[in-house]
């Protein structure tokens, strides 16, 4: 007997759920292109861009789903989120910027040791620019004595060490003075950046 009792209440049961389950079917109410207000337990697809709303028997709205967003709006969304994560990255910037320094001159001070080291580097890289063009005004005097540099036609032929030694003298000039334009660059970037940082620090401070 309590058997068959267990078996008649699992067969209510999922009678019960079943029943629930259909009484719960989703009902969609949307306006369509025209003003037309139409119901439906499913969207059509001509109508699957339109903005719906889920609604009980009652015509009570449970839920609304967002019509599909056109160019204009989704262009000015990926705006406002560029724009949201700007401000995020200025409050960043400036709540470390009042964190690293306490005053306009802490910032200078800062600035000018920076600025000492791409200098010195300048200088380093100029001195060795000038003994290098030295040696490459030496060995091109040399090489004026052979082929194909002499224009005389009895001159011989110049030896290959001296070439690979004037090319290589050559590339190393090259190199140096991209280097010295790298170096001289980056000092006019430092100074811009901590001009930026001492004006951002004064408003931040009210002291402009």
């Amino acid at each position: 007997m309590k058997f068959l009792k267990a078996i008649t209440l699992i067969i209510l049961c999922l009678s019960a759920g079943t029943a629930a389950a259909q009484n719960t079917q989703r009902l969609y109410r949307w306006v369509d292109g025209e003003g037309i207000v139409h119901y439906g337990d499913s969207i059509p697809a001509e109508y699957s861009e339109f903005e719906r709303q889920v609604v009980n028997e009652h015509g009570i709205t449970l839920d609304v789903m967002h019509a599909k967003k056109t160019e204009e709006e989704l262009a000015e969304d990926l705006r406002l989120e560029q724009l949201a994560k700007e401000r995020e990255l200025q409050r960043r910037a400036d709540q470390a910027l009042l964190a690293t320094y306490l005053s306009v001159d802490e910032i200078v001070m800062h600035r000018d040791r920076r600025v000492e080291l791409f200098q010195a580097q300048s200088r380093v890289t100029e001195l060795y620019l000038r003994n290098l063009q030295r040696r490459m005004d030496s060995l091109q005097t040399e090489a004026s004595g052979f082929r194909p540099y002499s224009e005389d036609p009895d001159a011989p032929m110049i030896d290959p060490e001296l070439v690979d030694d004037m090319s290589t003298t050559k590339d190393t000039i090259s190199r140096h003075e991209l280097n010295l334009e790298r170096f001289r660059s980056d000092e006019q970037n430092i100074v811009a950046r901590f001009d930026g940082d001492i004006n951002r620090f004064k408003t931040l401070k009210g002291l402009n």
